[in-house]
């Protein structure tokens, strides 16, 4: 057999590369690399601008050359990192060498020694993995994730006057309007939404077990907690005063955590579209050129919501269990966190293609309103739970005498199919108020929807 050329391994640098190439920018190798080239970069100026051991501020033009290598870091770079790393064997060191290089050329081989100044490995990685994390978050998968809002709010706004009978444990309930359905997830979504909105995203930077002993040693006058807090800061993250060689991981346990919490509810979204398809309530939109099924040619499948469900499980298992083993380090350093943190961008790319599905397929789909009011006209039975209330406020009101109104629905609805004329004859023969009487006389399925429609409203203004 003649062996294939080499071939991407995982399906998100494969078959669904088109849908989450942004995320590559962030979170592949090459983004931690020119992330880790930022960081060494930014700590070098940091310490020239503030004068440290004798050194003195950068100009203006050397600065701005300087910070050219992670703004224009590309192939060049990325190749000669990979012949470092080759000799190194330690991409850390790789880097902190490239930085070298790169003063050399601009003749600023007198500061070459402040390069990795005072640095463990881990104080380059932890700020770099904010770094790539954070913008990932904002710049792609927030995006997205908020595309899907949008698009479910407009939907909810659409069908928020839909009549259509709910299904509690897959059984014929209180009617409810498709609309105010898709309200809810919406609602759930954006308390998601803030919740990420606010994470936070820490770095330590303290030296090879966080107590700065190196640091004080090199300048025991220096205030050196305030030097880490200001470079931390610097770089738009959160300081984390008190850690070992390893910043603690624990913002990412909490951030992992909300994704795959948002995941959780775009599956429970995805299974119930996917029902409501097979149900009739929706009907699926031909797309041009598309098949259904190799064999059958009348199919449509529910294609992208099935994508999106198989691709929020991979994503939270994969979110799940880097929360669980980041949050552990054995004592003051292992290097458990290395390789699970090479898949944090696989796990955050299974989420942003199932969002993308999600917001195809709800494209695709157009809600048959009258497959909804067929349904409600065959289960009129729901409007017991109706009559047996208003019956008991009647009694309570002293306008009624019915013992136990809700044993009398029960023995008439249960189990059974009923229509208008068998709930208008057992109405009419109730010993209720004429009021309360008109108003279940004039009570069908598909009005009995309570303050649905208003509910919908109750999302507001989502700016």
């Amino acid at each position: 057999m003649t062996s294939l050329p080499p071939q991407p391994l995982s399906p998100l640098d494969g078959r669904y590369r088109a849908a989450v190439t942004e995320l590559g920018e962030h979170l592949s190798e090459a983004g931690l690399n020119r992330a880790r080239v930022t960081v060494e970069v930014e700590w070098l100026l940091y310490l020239t601008s503030h004068g440290m051991f004798g050194s003195t501020p950068l100009s203006d033009e050397d600065a701005t050359a300087l910070r050219r290598l992670p703004s224009e870091f590309g192939q060049a770079e990325i190749d000669r990192l990979a012949e470092l790393e080759a000799t190194t064997r330690h991409d850390v060191k790789a880097v902190e060498y490239l930085v070298r290089e790169r003063l050399a050329e601009l003749g600023l081989d007198r500061i070459a020694e402040l390069t990795h100044f005072a640095c463990t490995s881990e104080d380059i990685n932890n700020l770099s993995y904010a770094l790539i994390v954070r913008d990932a978050v904002r710049t792609v998968w927030l995006p997205k994730y908020r595309a899907v809002i949008t698009a479910l709010r407009g939907l909810a706004e659409a069908y928020r006057d839909a009549p259509m009978l709910s299904h509690t444990h897959g059984q014929p309930a209180t009617p409810s309007t498709m609309g105010r359905e898709i309200a809810v997830t919406v609602y759930r979504l954006e308390r998601i939404l803030t919740q990420i909105d606010g994470s936070e995203y820490l770095g330590k930077f303290s030296g090879a077990t966080g107590d700065f002993a190196a640091h004080v040693v090199a300048d025991p006058s220096a205030d050196w907690p305030t030097i880490s807090r200001e470079f931390v800061e610097s770089l738009g993250l959160t300081w984390n005063p008190l850690t070992t060689q390893i910043e603690s991981h624990d913002w990412q346990a909490e951030l992992y955590a909300r994704v795959a919490h948002a995941n959780r509810v775009l599956h429970n979204l995805a299974t119930d579209i996917w029902t409501y398809i097979s149900m009739g309530y929706y009907r699926q939109i031909p797309q041009k050129g598309t098949t259904g099924s190799s064999t059958m040619p009348h199919k449509i499948n529910p294609i992208r919501f099935e994508n999106a469900e198989a691709n929020l499980e991979l994503s939270c298992a994969l979110l799940d269990s880097l929360g669980a083993t980041l949050v552990t380090s054995r004592m003051q350093r292992d290097l458990t966190d290395s390789t699970t943190q090479r898949n944090i961008g696989v796990a955050f790319g299974h989420s942003l293609l199932a969002l993308d599905n999600i917001e195809r397929g709800l494209r695709e789909i157009d809600l048959d309103r009258d497959a909804l009011l067929r349904d409600l006209d065959a289960n009129w039975e729901v409007l017991g739970e109706a009559i047996q209330t208003v019956i008991r406020a009647e009694v309570t009101a002293g306008r009624s005498q019915i013992s136990d109104p809700y044993a009398m629905l029960k023995e008439l609805t249960r189990g059974k199919r009923i229509g208008h004329d068998d709930l208008t004859t057992f109405v009419n023969g109730l010993d209720i108020g004429d009021e309360a009487k008109q108003r279940l006389l004039a009570l069908t399925p598909d009005t009995y929807i309570g303050l649905a429609e208003s509910q919908v409203d109750a999302l507001g203004d989502p700016r």
